[in-house]
């Protein structure tokens, strides 16, 4: 009979190194009770390590370095919003550093929620899940809405023409396609903003004043 371990193996190897697993992302693999233990198990042989309470990292491991390499913090934001069911959005702070239109490093990493509000803690990163309500939570795909809080959060007097290249640079041809067909989702400003970052690129459909 083939063992749950050997089961949840098979799964992470086939998944490839570098993710963020909760219990909940393995739950078609066999009961909670023995995918919990086969995770405490594996995260005290070494296999795994445990981030926080029921978050797990299948480590990737730099060859030339010969060390193992930090899971991506977008990696672990979207596995704790996978661990309680909600939705979740980058601040307009932590979208802006990570789009490269701010240089100020958030001292936590905050992003919306429709879930509870807490905090976890992972090494020596803070991730704070803020409440709010679900229609505040920008729509679309992850990309776009990250890129509405950002230039939020900026401001529209903000927005020149070194924000607007900053942003054509930053994304590709593909993602500035889809964030003109999102443009329909957001306030009307941002959706002229918008327009001017995926100014050239041909999308499918018609972009509708927000």
């Amino acid at each position: 009979m083939i063992k749950v371990q050997d089961v949840i193996l098979d799964y992470l190897r086939r998944r490839g190194r570098g993710k963020v697993y909760t219990s909940k992302d393995l739950a078609h693999l066999g009961s909670r009770a023995a995918i919990d233990q086969t995770l405490s198990r594996l995260a005290r042989d070494g296999t795994l390590q445990r981030l926080a309470r029921g978050l797990y990292y299948y480590p990737r491991t730099n060859a030339r370095l010969d060390m193992v390499v930090s899971p991506n913090a977008e990696e672990i934001a979207d596995a704790l919003a996978r661990q309680t069911g909600s939705r979740i959005a980058p601040s307009g702070a932590l979208a802006a550093n990570r789009l490269g239109l701010s240089t100020q490093v958030p001292a936590k990493h905050v992003y919306l929620t429709d879930g509870r509000s807490r905090e976890v803690q992972v090494g020596n990163q803070v991730f704070a899940m803020k409440h709010v309500a679900p229609k505040e939570l920008p729509i679309g795909n992850p990309v776009s809405a990250a890129v509405f809080q950002a230039l939020r959060y900026l401001g529209s007097d903000s927005i020149d023409d070194t924000v607007i290249s900053r942003l054509r640079r930053h994304l590709s041809t593909k993602q500035r396609r889809q964030l003109l067909r999102d443009a329909r989702y957001t306030t009307g400003w941002i959706a002229d903003i918008v327009r001017k970052i995926g100014a050239g690129d041909r999308v499918e459909e018609v972009v509708t004043d927000g």
